[in-house]
């Protein structure tokens, strides 16, 4: 079974807000680093299937934060067979 995390995009693209909600959406350690290189790592680690559901994606892409976010998410589904990440918009 996958694990399916459903976050909203335009709560994604301010740094800190959203280093707070991936954190606690994703479950990821204390210690983690809170930066885009950190969270890719943790991506990558993925050993269970895991689906990302994006919502509102739009807005990712008006800031440049939203853009490296976007950037990141989409290589680590690249990278890994065991991510998913999927792009709506309403």
């Amino acid at each position: 079974m996958e694990d399916r995390i459903t976050l909203d995009g335009a709560r994604l693209t301010e740094r800190t807000a959203a280093m707070d909600l991936l954190q606690e959406a994703l479950s990821l350690p204390e210690g983690w680093g809170r930066n885009l290189d950190a969270l890719y790592d943790c991506l990558t680690d993925c050993r269970t299937p895991r689906l990302l559901e994006i919502r509102h994606a739009a807005a990712l892409t008006d800031v440049p934060f939203g853009r490296a976010l976007l950037r990141l998410l989409r290589d680590a589904a690249q990278d890994v067979s065991q991510l998913e990440v999927r792009f709506e918009d309403d």
